[in-house]
């Protein structure tokens, strides 16, 4: 049994299968799961667990050398904005739908159960030597 890291089996296994330059989406309950796209749903009800509960688990287990952000965060949800800005790795601000029509190419979208505007990002795998 594993006794490190990021326990879910789902979520582990998309980690591990990251090459460089490849994504993953952490999402909030609204966000819209493209067909053939996998689909982590960890929600439970509105809020539980949290967008930031589960980016700040997988920021330890993964290396990300981006984030992608919708732009409409900065007025939709300050809140979010400021803390995503307090993380320490480089973002990119594109609109909600082109971070949207991006989602496309993603490996995996782990689905949380936030509920706040524009809470989801692109991760985007850096390496680790």
């Amino acid at each position: 049994m594993k006794k490190h890291g990021v326990l879910n089996r789902d979520i582990s296994t998309a980690l591990s299968m990251l090459g460089h330059t490849d994504q993953i989406v952490i999402a909030d309950c609204g966000l819209p799961i493209p067909n053939g796209v996998k689909c982590i749903d960890l929600s439970v009800k509105l809020g539980k667990p949290s967008f930031v509960e589960i980016l700040e688990m997988i920021l330890q287990d993964m290396e990300v050398e981006k984030l992608t952000l919708a732009k409409e965060i900065e007025t939709a949800n300050q809140s979010l904005f400021n803390e995503m800005n307090q993380v320490g790795i480089p973002i990119t601000y594109v609109s909600h739908e082109i971070l949207k029509e991006t989602t496309y190419d993603a490996k995996a979208i782990i689905r949380t159960g936030e509920n706040t505007p524009y809470a989801n990002v692109i991760l985007q795998a850096g390496v680790i030597f």
